[in-house]
């Protein structure tokens, strides 16, 4: 048996088991049960869903290891060895016996969401809308674990190469030693299924952001494409969003704040958390701050990204003794704050972007100023540029897992810019660093697979 396949069948044994309203989602593994017992009605599509989605919190995905790799591959923190995590990221490193990447956790995410695809609608008990929209959140769930995928272990930035990953479509397929897919095959197959996702949900069932939305299905596919350069398409899918009134963006007075409660305003999708997750030292409060842990510090060059204090973003910034530190994102030490999957600040800086590279100058003015408006600074005018563009990003996106990933999909590499950072020489654009390797026992179980260039 071939290791996604193993793994996956291996977690999925269990899948989350709950009540059958959407009202309340508190993803612990006490409620799961044997897949055994056959799906029959929304009740058990909904379990499954929600297994889903608790298998996204957890400390390997987005619990904290995603974000934080993508930090600390950046050009905002390092990694001070308080209590020797991190070393090997923040150096770049990696080996693949020793890399602890997402893939098999999103790999189950995956599976779980191949079941409620792979289900005969007609045959399950429950209110067709209802059940329809369970099958098109799994569709977003399986499109956006494959792009977390793509953006790890994909060749999109790295070593100019051209291979994805294995796009999975089945819980138990034939096919159990998958080949890598091209990037262009990879890109395609997200876009598809956040099409599915998206004609197949209906907001008017529910409005918790705890679930995946129907917009949060362009939301996501806005994102995609900025990172793959397709900028039509982050533009239109950026505008749906954007026009449908239901985000706004945090209001200066409440921006820090923000950060602290759940279903916030500018909300789209986001990880629910609570005192029963008990993920403590393994969330991502404890990784940037603590005295026995906060291993993640803020590297000085930061304060420069800031034009003046009077942004309000700078706000989120702390001292920790002598340690700059941030103190406001996740600032629940035990992990109890939800985590943003997408916010609509985003979406806006996503619109701008696709529409400067356009050529749509008085457009792209127009929505980043609707954010800057609320963040203390002043407003852009003449011409706006791609780098202005990139410091709001740094500036409204700091500390959430995106940095690296604006670095790597514009050329730049990881500069050198404080003597603090964890490597030593600038990692020049196109290097095989920017790509992370095919976990080692993927690579044992399964002979299709090609481990990325600079690993072997």
């Amino acid at each position: 048996m071939k290791k996604i396949i193993f793994y996956i069948s291996f977690i999925l044994t269990l899948v989350c088991s709950t009540q059958c309203t959407t009202d309340d989602l508190d993803p612990t593994l006490a409620q799961e049960k044997e897949l055994g017992v056959s799906i029959n009605n929304f009740e058990d599509l909904q379990g499954i869903l929600k297994g889903a989605l608790n298998r996204m919190t957890q400390s390997d995905y987005y619990g904290r290891y995603f974000i934080i790799y993508d930090e600390i591959r950046g050009d905002h923190v390092f990694a001070n060895g308080n209590s020797g995590r991190f070393q090997t990221e923040g150096t770049l490193q990696y080996i693949p016996s020793n890399n602890r990447g997402i893939w098999s956790r999103a790999y189950a995410v995956i599976a779980s969401s191949n079941i409620i695809i792979n289900v005969d609608l007609s045959k399950i008990d429950g209110e067709a809308n209802k059940t329809k929209h369970i099958q098109g959140q799994a569709y977003l769930l399986r499109g956006l674990a494959h792009f977390d995928l793509l953006r790890q272990y994909g060749q999109q930035y790295a070593s100019s190469g051209k291979l994805g990953v294995p796009y999975v479509t089945n819980y138990k397929g034939e096919n159990t030693i998958p080949p890598r897919n091209t990037i262009a095959e990879t890109v395609s197959n997200i876009y598809k299924d956040f099409d599915s996702a998206y004609s197949m949900m209906n907001d008017a069932i529910s409005n918790d952001k705890q679930y995946p939305s129907k917009l949060t299905a362009k939301a996501l596919e806005s994102r995609l494409a900025l990172y793959m350069g397709d900028w039509n398409r982050a533009e239109v899918a950026a505008k749906v969003v954007i026009d449908s009134g239901k985000y706004t963006i945090a209001k200066s007075t409440d921006y820090v704040a923000s950060f602290e409660n759940d279903n916030t305003s500018n909300s789209i999708f986001e990880l629910a958390f609570s005192s029963t997750d008990n993920i403590g030292i393994n969330g991502l409060g404890y990784i940037y701050r603590g005295v026995n842990y906060g291993d993640i510090e803020v590297l000085p060059f930061v304060k420069s990204i800031f034009d003046t204090v009077a942004d309000i973003r700078y706000g989120v910034f702390g001292y920790e003794g002598k340690k700059f530190r941030n103190m406001g994102k996740y600032p629940e030490l035990q992990g109890y704050d939800n985590i943003s999957v997408i916010r609509i600040e985003e979406v806006f800086l996503n619109y701008a972007e696709a529409l400067m590279e356009q050529g749509k100058n008085t457009e792209a003015l127009e929505q980043i100023n609707k954010l800057v408006n609320e963040r203390g600074i002043p407003k852009y005018s003449g011409t706006l540029t791609k780098d202005q563009i990139l410091i709001e990003r740094q500036r409204e996106l700091i500390f959430e897992g995106f940095r690296f990933f604006d670095l790597t999909r514009t050329g730049k590499g990881i500069p050198i810019v404080d003597q603090l950072q964890n490597i030593s020489k600038a990692v020049p654009a196109n290097d095989y660093r920017l790509a992370l390797p095919i976990p080692l026992v993927e690579m044992d179980a399964n002979s299709n697979m090609i481990q990325n260039s600079g690993y072997d």
